[in-house]
């Protein structure tokens, strides 16, 4: 395994710190400021518009496209893409600025490898240019939806549309008023074999019938633009041309799509440790206490000692998953991708709580971004599949490893 980044690569990643230095970091407190305002819920913060048309004229759009999906992809392989999602965790709304933000990402690698000629023109290559957001409507609140198949939503055909019944949750970039798609998983066929009951079918966020009831706050927080909600799907009717790849095939489609959601998210999650890290070392290095400054202690040091050691372990397994999912897909990557999924919110969720720690009262507020990165790592142990199942398959396929 070779994980030395290429001088393409290295001049990107370079030409992405200036971007962050220049344009991202000095914004973060009025970014904090304006999101902490409730009067400006589900509102697009103003400068963001400004930095997306600075991005895209820098050349840094659209970077997390693999490399196979023709003259859609700036040509990056994940591994490629690795340092960049990383450097742009370090600031949690970056990613939108150069449209590498999920849902978008995820809805943007399904439209590409299963939309229609039709789907592409008419949603994808809005997403592309960013001109509107959009969301993902899996999870239900009525049933256990770290098991897939447990999901009830009905989609019916009748005559040339299909009629969508159903109650979603934590339905990510719903809130936000840019948001012009859904992207909705249901079950189109009850008595098929377990894993081709479901299909997954595009769906207007105007179409009648789609209502949302609330939005659903983490930890406190209803992250705001693009938030999560609770959307009720009553006799929702859309063109059955709208359904992605045929019934039956919504499984398939979602492996497709949470392999590489996983690995971004993963990506994102090493620039959040990384920045705490960082965080930390600054300020135990300018703050005493009892005569001596933080860092002298010995606590203070293992601290930060452990925490290096644990984010430069998370960051190989990750390229290392980068680089199985550009070899051999998915479906060759699952091993790794369960590990990473295991390891690296935990291992960030550890780090953000001894920057906290180290910076006391300070770390709690938002007067630094180590809070928000503890929640994002908490949170992530739950999407994209809880750490239970992750250990559960993994653990699954190691026993069959060692006794077939």
């Amino acid at each position: 395994m070779n994980f030395e980044y290429t001088d393409k690569v290295k001049g990107l990643i370079e030409q992405l710190k200036t971007f962050m230095d220049d344009h991202i970091y000095p914004l973060e407190p009025d970014y904090l400021a304006w999101v902490s305002n409730h009067e400006n819920d589900w509102k697009n913060w103003p400068p963001m518009e400004d930095l997306k048309e600075k991005a895209k004229a820098a050349g840094l759009w659209n970077l997390f496209l693999p490399a196979n999906y023709g003259d859609l992809s700036p040509g990056l392989s994940n591994l490629e893409y690795a340092p960049l999602a990383e450097e742009m965790g370090k600031v949690q709304w970056s990613p939108e600025v150069f449209n590498c933000a999920a849902p978008d990402t995820g809805n943007m690698e399904v439209l590409a490898k299963y939309g229609s000629d039709a789907d592409k023109e008419k949603w994808l290559k809005p997403l592309m240019n960013g001109d509107i957001r959009s969301a993902f409507l899996m999870t239900e609140p009525l049933v256990a939806s770290s098991d897939a198949t447990n999901i009830e939503t009905s989609i019916v055909l009748e005559g040339d549309e299909y009629v969508i019944n159903g109650r979603k949750w934590w339905s990510s970039g719903i809130m936000d008023p840019r948001c012009a798609v859904t992207i909705v998983m249901g079950k189109t066929d009850p008595n098929a074999p377990r894993h081709s009951q479901q299909s997954m079918i595009l769906v207007p966020k105007d179409a009648e019938g789609m209502e949302i009831l609330r939005p659903l706050p983490v930890f406190g927080n209803v992250d705001s633009p693009h938030g999560h909600g609770e959307v009720l799907l009553t006799n929702v009717r859309v063109p059955k041309e709208n359904l992605l790849l045929g019934e039956g095939r919504g499984f398939e489609i979602a492996q497709g799509r949470l392999g590489p959601g996983r690995i971004h998210h993963c990506m994102r999650l090493i620039g959040m440790a990384q920045r705490s890290l960082e965080l930390m070392c600054k300020r135990v290095a300018e703050r005493e206490a009892f005569g001596r400054y933080i860092k002298d202690f010995s606590s203070i040091r293992q601290a930060i000692a452990k925490s290096r050691c644990e984010i430069d372990q998370a960051r190989l397994l990750v390229l290392s998953a980068a680089d199985m999912m550009d070899k051999q897909g998915s479906k060759g990557a699952k091993e790794l991708i369960a590990m990473i999924k295991i390891v690296t919110p935990m291992m960030t969720q550890k780090v953000t709580d001894r920057a906290i720690q180290a910076h006391g009262g300070m770390g709690v507020s938002n007067d630094t971004p180590i809070a928000g990165y503890w929640v994002t790592a908490r949170t992530i142990r739950l999407a994209d599949g809880p750490d239970e199942v992750h250990m559960h398959q993994l653990g699954r396929l190691t026993v069959k490893e060692h006794t077939s």
